[in-house]
């Protein structure tokens, strides 16, 4: 068999070139020690977990275990920095809840402060008003009244109002208007008397719905005697009161007389003797306008006819 070659030797460094023998071999040694300081003593042995440039610790140093406290916090800084983020991405919203609901407790706190305010003694009645009375006397309505002094507006009884103005029957309708803070004003529409019912009581004054108004022995100056059949409830009635609410007011005030058995047979008499047939209630402006313009140019008649208002008949 033949023997292997040898191995060949590394060639020599430039400064073991120039060295002695003896100097050479104590470089070599040298080297070897370095080597086997970098190395360790168990370089290269089974299971050794040592090796080149590591250090020691990281080898041979078991992991601590992690304990419950370091779980809870690891949590709370999870759920911490989750809530971060829900409120940075919530936060327009948010300021939109926040404005909607300011708002809407404003309202309510306006609302409620209004009304407790109004039923408040702030806004009680001082004063009472009167409008639209020309017959009537207000300083009397208002005595009639004078119990709402004192009651919150909002709290006025208007049951009681229509109570105590019942007893003034020229009161046709009325209407109450509050007045801040202290004012209530009664507007009323007094009822047009259209004449006088003659009979054993006297004369009742009564308008053109029959409503009697007053009774007085004497005839009220200015109003005429309305005779008609049936009374009151009549359709005749209707009539004439419709009649005597449409006349002029110059015709109005000469007005003695209205007589009529029908609702289509009115018949009007002034003081000056003039008799005017005015027949139904139908056209009542036409025919104040035809009749007007006939007296003026028959100053001496004795009857006009204005049932057909086109044509007047001059008796």
């Amino acid at each position: 068999m033949r023997r292997p070659a040898p191995l060949p030797t590394a060639p020599d460094t430039p400064g073991e070139k120039d060295a002695a023998p003896g100097e050479k071999s104590r470089q070599r040694r040298r080297d070897a020690g370095a080597v086997e300081d970098l190395a360790g003593p168990d370089e290269g042995l089974p299971g050794t977990s040592a090796a080149v440039g590591f250090p020691e610790s990281v080898a041979t140093d078991d992991p601590q275990p992690t304990s419950t406290r370091d779980v809870w916090r690891a949590a709370r800084a999870r759920r911490k920095a989750l809530r971060a983020e829900i409120r940075r991405f919530t936060q327009r919203s948010r300021r939109r809840r926040i404005i909607w609901l300011s708002s809407m407790g404003a309202f309510v706190l306006l609302i409620g402060g209004s009304v407790a305010a109004a039923y408040s003694p702030l806004f009680a009645v001082e004063k009472i008003t009167i409008a639209g009375a020309s017959t009537l006397d207000p300083a009397t309505i208002e005595a009639a009244l004078g119990e709402q002094i004192g009651t919150p507006l909002a709290l006025v009884d208007t049951s009681e109002v229509k109570a105590a103005l019942l007893a003034f029957p020229l009161i046709e309708t009325y209407s109450l208007e509050a007045r801040p803070p202290h004012d209530l004003t009664v507007r009323i529409v007094e009822r047009t008397p259209v004449g006088v019912i003659r009979s054993n009581a006297g004369y009742t004054l009564v308008d053109a719905a029959g409503v009697a108004l007053s009774t007085t022995s004497d005839q009220p100056a200015g109003q005429p005697v309305i005779d008609v059949e049936g009374g009151v409830d009549s359709a005749a009635f209707r009539s004439a009161g419709l009649v005597v609410r449409s006349l002029p007011p110059d015709v109005r005030a000469v007005l003695t007389g209205v007589v009529a058995t029908t609702a289509d047979d009115v018949t009007l008499t002034l003081s000056s003797g003039l008799t005017v047939v005015w027949g139904s209630a139908d056209d009542s402006a036409f025919k104040a306008v035809t009749l007007s313009a006939t007296m003026a140019a028959h100053p001496d008649a004795g009857s006009i006819d204005v049932t057909s208002p086109d044509v007047a008949v001059v008796g």
